[in-house]
């Protein structure tokens, strides 16, 4: 069989219809996953923490950068819509994990956070099943991670004394606890929305 694109298509065509991987909004999120393991050495290595909140600027910007970059150069593709959630993810248990260690969050604040998306996961079998990858994402869930993003690198800040950790640590619970609230708020909505998905029926 011919491997040749059929008559009256462009090469251009068939370049469009291939799924893009390499794009730049992809090579972003990529570096953002990149930048995990490189923050939490930072972290609890060298305790490095000036460099380290520079690595969460750059996830922050490149964050934003990615889905800029997509809307704007028609780059959207199911493997980013993959990464840029996981990289979210990834940042949020890596902070979580070294703020632990480091003695600035209790304990069962990381676990209420990651318990959460220890739930959400156990639905994705289900959702399988059914045909599903996952649940629409919702605006409260979304809020809630831009919350604790801002959060953890203001805790970090706010665990050094002097003027700049004193203004910074009271701002930083703020974020934590509003954005762990709707952390949980979100969670609950999922739930709801996964139990109607489960009254439907399977089609085979």
């Amino acid at each position: 069989m011919s491997s040749q694109p059929p008559a009256g298509a462009t090469s251009t065509d068939a370049t469009r219809r291939r799924p893009a991987v390499l794009t730049v909004p992809n090579l972003l999120s990529f570096s953002r996953l990149l930048g995990v393991p490189l923050f939490l050495w930072l972290l609890l290595g060298p305790h490095a923490d000036a460099l380290a909140l520079l690595v969460l600027v750059i996830s922050g910007i490149t964050d934003w950068a990615d889905g800029v970059l997509a809307r704007r150069f028609d780059q959207m593709s199911r493997l980013g819509a993959l990464l840029d959630p996981v990289a979210d993810r990834l940042y949020i248990l890596a902070t979580l994990v070294g703020l632990v260690l480091r003695h600035i969050i209790p304990p069962e604040l990381a676990v209420l956070i990651i318990g959460r998306d220890l739930v959400l996961v156990g639905t994705l079998p289900a959702l399988r099943r059914r045909g599903l990858t996952g649940l629409p994402v919702h605006y409260l869930g979304k809020a809630a991670t831009f919350n604790l993003l801002y959060a953890f690198p203001l805790l970090l800040l706010g665990s050094h004394e002097g003027t700049l950790g004193d203004v910074a640590k009271p701002i930083a619970w703020a974020f934590t606890l509003w954005g762990t609230g709707l952390y949980l708020w979100s969670a609950g909505l999922y739930l709801v929305q996964f139990r109607r998905v489960l009254a439907e029926p399977v089609v085979a």
